[in-house]
Formats: structure tokens, C-alpha cells, sequence
């Protein structure tokens, strides 16, 4: 009984199913397909968004001219996807329109949109679209396509203090040397140290040899600006080996404009000089032959760059320090701004690398800067302080002369200072606390890290002294202290300025200052001020003192082989700091610094 149940269960169950399946294939077969042109319409810009060319060509009355037009666009416009949408059909009879608006997404990030039409057809009552290219874009002829092109914005010039430009957009030539592929290497080096040694005296044969030989494949033997490569072209063609090519870059507009330093802005800002560039769509007739622009964004450059290097003062210390044989520098910084008005340094100099701003020499007495700075803040003298000035004074185990032990018996601290009594001051450096000269010297600039973009820099050393020997002979810049001209520079814009400026070079590129230097007290300002405008009109300094209103301090360090020679000071809004590396008297860093001011034009 029960088994009979269930089947007679599921015999009713299979006859209603059948009968349900049976009536809903009747209904399905009675409901009319959806009219109009539309579903035809969405059928196509459907497959289209999707980039299944044979699908949405396939929809059309003519494949195979849809197929090749509809592949060329998305191939052409390089583009990573679209999306497309239908609006509103227009019948007319057995032809329709249908609105369409595509969204291109083309390579980085660009977005191109538009409206059109799709012109339909119907034939035994199917809706097709009747294939035209305006079905792409409603400008677009039959014979024609799109093409994306890229308009490169073009690049930020770099420009100086006074507004000329020091790198500007070009083209630069490489010169390279395959020396396996030379034949005679030793001859073609040769050739090109005769033709390139006028670009860059250090192209010698022996070293495109040496580094040639030392290399697989190609040796990159120089980099050449347009119109030095068009003088040498035709002769590099003749040589074997040697091939060239270009590429766009920042060019220097002067050769011998700071090259290390341009060289070094450049390195810094290369990675932001591009701007942002401009796009368009375009329209190609069949013979490849741009006709119309469909869309066109325009590139945004980046505005140019500036660097706080000045040129007519650029150019005067270069030829001041160009003048001397030995190492000869010269930094030079606006005390009201901290901008890095000129860097200096002769070829003597350029072979040990950028030493006016990171090499670390003992300042002789210049430093008296420092120590009489730490006098006046102790308490222990002031300019009008009267302080024995003796021919010798021993102090511990140390004996320290004046300058041919010239005496001057007791005189107020600023004469001392004028005429630059080392006894003086090595008496004052030995009452000091062992810290009293790292404080000074951080009061005006000297001891902080100054991460300046796009130049290398080092201040100088003053540790604090506990042993009263080596405070005595840190007190007139002997010792253990050194500092380099970048450091003594900002020490005199600091007593310029009443406070040490912050260092820079290229606008918008901030400097970054480790430590927290105290501030310097307008004690000390005023002090120092009045000191250092006696160097100049009685002391040491008195060859520059037909050149305005002066102040500076002069210096002779003792080292092995002889002496080095400094002047350091301001005049307006102009501070230095001059050294010729063993160049004896302080006079000759005085002599140096004068023929930079010499030649600067009247406003300055």
C-alpha cells in the first residue's frame, strides 16, 4: 500500500510539471519580442564598451568594414577601456536614430567623452545598424580614423638671482668609444682628445685609453652641448669605433658659470622639470595625414627654477680667485636672506673636490671672531676693555708670539682685535669655560649640519676645550677647530644680519638645520660690528678700504708647509669669507677679495 502511494505521487507529480513546463513555453511563445531600434542598438555599443569587435561589428549590416574601423580605434586610441550608454530613438518608417555617449579611458588617466548617433535600419522587421564611422564618432569620415597624440609640455629653464637663465632646455650629444671595434684604439683616442680637449680640458688620450680598455662595449668619452657637437661632428663620423647620439636635457647657457655647482642644481631638480603633458585625438585620412583635432588638452609646464647664485657676483669672485695659482676660494652669502650668492673656487681648488663649502681648514684669526664673540657674552671684556697685548705670553705649557712678536703693551679689545694680537686672545680663551667657544661659534653659524639642497656643505668643528692649552690655541684658530669658507661666511652675515640666516640655494628646496644654535645676543652684535670696521679702517685690512663700508676680520693659520690666508667679513648686504690655501700673508685673501668687489657693478 505504501509503496503504490508514492508512486502514484510521483506520477502526479512528473504530469504537473510537464503540464506547468508545457503552458509556460505557450505563454513564452506568445510574448512579443521588444520593439524599436533600441535593443539592436544597445546590442552593439555593448559589445563595443567590451572591445568584442566581431560581437558589436556583427551587429551591424556591413562586419567586415565595422570589424576593421572599430579594431583600429581602440588599437589607435590605445586605450584601456570605454564605457558607452543609449539614449533616446527617433523612428522614421523602417530607419531610426539612437543617441549614443562614449566614455574613453585612454592612458594615463586622460578621459575623453562624447555624444552621437547611431543611424539604424530595418529589413523584414529586424532593427540593424546600418554601419557608418560616424557610429564611432559623429565627425569621423569613412575614409578616416583616430589616433591619440601626446603633446610633451615643455621643460622648467633654471634662472640666477638676478633673472638669466643658467640651464635651459636642449639637446646634448653623448661620444662614445667601443675600443674592440676602434682598430687602433691608441690612434682614435688620439683623434678625439684633439677634438674634444677644447670642451673639457681633462679629455686626454692616455685616460679614453686607460678607461676604454677597462670596459666591455661602449666608453661614454663626453657629453657635448648642440653647438659644440656641430663643430666636431663631421671628423667624429671618421673615426672608427666612436658613435654618438642625442637626447634632450638641461643645458648650461655659460660654460664657465659654476659648472660643478649648475652641475649639481641640475642632479637636484631633474626629476621636476618635466611638466605635465598635453593629449589630443586626431583625425587621419587614408594617406596617414592629420586633417582635424577631435580633442585637445594642453600640456601645463612647470614654472622655471630658481637658484639664489647671482651673476655679476658669481663672476667677480670666480676671476678674483681665478687670478691666484694656489687653492683659492670664495663663499659669499646675503645676509638678509641667506641666499648663496656666489661659490668660488679655482681649478687648483675643483681637484679636491667642492672644498669652499665642505673643506675644513683651522681658521688662524679669523676665529678671533668667535673668541672675542664668547668674550663679550661672558662678561669677560668688551670692545673698550683694556687687554695686555705682550710680544710672547706663555700660558700652561704652550708659547704663543704675535706676528713677529710685534707688542703693543695693554690697549682696548677692539685694537687688539684690529691688529690682530693672537696674545690677547689666547689669554682671554684660557679664563674661558672649556664650552665658551663651541657656544660662540654656534651663536653665529658655525657647528650646526646644513643639509642645503643641491650643495654639499660643512660648516666646521669647534669642540669644547677642557684642557687650557687647547683652549688657548682654539682662542686665535689654532688648536683643534676648523672651519671651511662656507661656515665663515655665515658667521659674518650673522653679525650682519643680528642672527645666523638659513642657507640657500634653490628656491622652494628648503634647508634643513640640525641642532638649535642659540641666539646670538645684540652684545655681541653690536660688539663685533664696531670691531670689525677697525680691522678695516686701522688694522689689518686696510688695502680693501677703498671699497665702501667694510667690516672684516683677517687670519693667517699656521700648517705644515706654511700658512693659510684669510679675510672674512661683509659690506652691506654682501658676507664672504676668502682662502688661498697656503697663500702666507692675510693680505693676499684681502687682495683676492677686494678684486671681487672691484669689478661688481655700482648697485652693489
Amino acid at each position: 500500500m505504501t509503496i503504490r502511494r508514492f508512486r502514484t505521487s510521483l506520477v502526479a507529480r512528473v504530469v504537473v510539471t510537464v503540464a506547468v513546463s508545457a503552458l509556460a513555453v505557450g505563454v513564452a511563445s506568445c510574448t512579443p519580442k521588444p520593439a524599436g531600434p533600441s535593443p539592436a542598438a544597445d546590442s552593439f555599443v555593448d559589445a563595443f564598451a567590451e572591445r568584442d569587435v566581431a560581437a558589436a561589428a556583427g551587429a551591424t549590416d556591413q562586419p567586415q568594414k565595422a570589424f576593421e574601423v572599430l579594431t583600429a580605434t581602440w588599437n589607435d586610441l590605445q586605450a584601456e577601456s570605454m564605457t558607452a550608454t543609449t539614449g533616446s530613438a527617433r523612428i522614421n518608417g523602417d530607419t531610426a536614430t539612437v543617441d549614443y555617449t562614449y566614455e574613453w579611458h585612454l592612458p594615463k588617466n586622460r578621459v575623453w567623452t562624447y555624444s552621437g548617433q547611431l543611424q539604424m535600419g530595418r529589413r523584414d522587421g529586424e532593427w540593424a545598424v546600418r554601419w557608418s564611422s560616424t557610429d564611432v564618432h559623429p565627425e569621423l569620415g569613412d575614409t578616416q580614423r583616430m589616433a591619440l597624440r601626446s603633446t610633451a609640455a615643455p621643460r622648467a629653464r633654471v634662472n640666477e638671482h638676478s633673472g638669466s637663465d643658467v640651464l635651459v632646455p636642449g639637446v646634448v650629444h653623448r661620444i662614445r668609444l667601443n675600443a674592440a671595434k676602434s682598430g687602433n684604439v691608441v690612434a682614435v683616442a688620439n683623434s678625439l682628445a684633439a677634438a674634444l680637449g677644447r670642451f673639457d680640458s681633462t679629455i686626454t688620450a692616455q685616460s679614453i685609453v686607460e678607461s676604454a680598455t677597462a670596459v666591455k662595449g661602449d666608453y661614454q668619452v663626453a657629453t657635448l652641448k648642440q653647438d659644440d657637437f656641430d663643430q666636431v661632428s663631421m671628423v667624429l663620423s671618421t673615426m672608427p669605433g666612436v658613435t654618438t647620439s642625442d637626447e634632450a636635457d638641461l643645458v648650461a647657457t655659460e660654460r664657465d658659470f659654476a659648472p660643478d655647482l649648475i652641475s649639481q642644481v641640475k642632479k637636484t631638480i631633474i626629476d621636476d622639470v618635466d611638466g605635465k603633458a598635453g593629449w589630443s585625438v586626431v583625425t587621419i585620412n587614408a594617406n596617414g595625414v592629420d586633417t582635424d583635432v577631435l580633442t585637445e588638452t594642453a600640456p601645463q609646464p612647470v614654472g622655471s627654477f630658481s637658484i639664489s647664485l647671482d651673476r655679476p657676483i658669481q663672476r667677480a669672485a670666480q676671476e678674483a680667485v681665478d687670478r691666484r695659482v694656489e687653492q683659492t676660494m670664495m663663499v659669499v652669502v646675503q645676509p638678509s636672506t641667506g641666499a648663496l650668492l656666489a661659490v668660488a673656487q679655482n681649478k687648483a681648488a675643483d681637484r679636491d673636490g667642492p672644498v669652499a663649502t665642505t673643506g675644513l681648514y683651522p681658521p688662524g684669526s679669523t676665529f678671533k671672531i668667535i673668541t672675542a664673540g664668547a668674550a663679550i657674552d661672558g662678561g669677560l671684556a668688551t670692545p673698550d676693555t683694556s687687554v695686555p697685548c705682550p710680544g710672547r705670553i706663555v700660558i700652561g705649557e704652550r708659547s704663543i708670539p704675535n706676528y713677529n712678536e710685534f707688542a703693543l703693551g695693554s690697549v682696548p679689545m677692539a685694537t687688539a682685535f684690529a691688529r690682530s694680537c693672537n696674545t690677547s686672545f689666547a689669554k682671554l680663551a684660557s679664563e674661558m669655560q672649556p664650552d665658551a667657544l663651541n657656544v660662540a661659534a654656534a651663536e653665529l653659524g658655525i657647528g650646526p649640519t646644513y643639509d642645503v639642497e643641491g650643495l654639499p656643505t660643512d660648516s666646521g668643528s669647534v669642540p669644547p676645550a677642557d684642557d687650557l692649552v687647547q683652549r688657548t690655541e682654539d682662542g686665535f684658530g689654532q688648536g683643534k677647530v676648523v672651519v671651511s669658507p662656507f661656515g665663515m661666511a655665515l658667521a659674518a652675515a650673522t653679525v650682519a644680519r643680528g642672527s645666523t640666516p638659513v642657507p640657500q640655494l634653490i628656491s622652494g628646496f628648503d634647508t634643513k638645520v640640525e641642532g638649535n644654535p642659540p641666539v646670538i645676543t645684540p652684545a655681541m652684535v653690536d660688539g663685533l660690528r664696531g670691531m670689525m670696521r677697525l680691522v678695516v679702517t686701522s688694522g689689518t685690512a686696510t688695502r680693501i678700504a677703498d671699497q665702501g663700508e667694510v667690516y672684516g676680520k683677517t687670519g693667517e693659520a699656521e700648517v705644515e708647509g706654511g700658512s693659510h690666508a684669510w679675510f672674512v667679513g661683509y659690506r652691506g648686504d654682501i658676507a664672504f669669507a676668502t682662502l688661498v690655501v697656503k697663500g702666507g700673508s692675510s693680505d693676499n685673501a684681502v687682495a683676492v677679495t677686494r678684486d671681487m668687489f672691484s669689478v661688481l657693478p655700482e648697485e652693489y
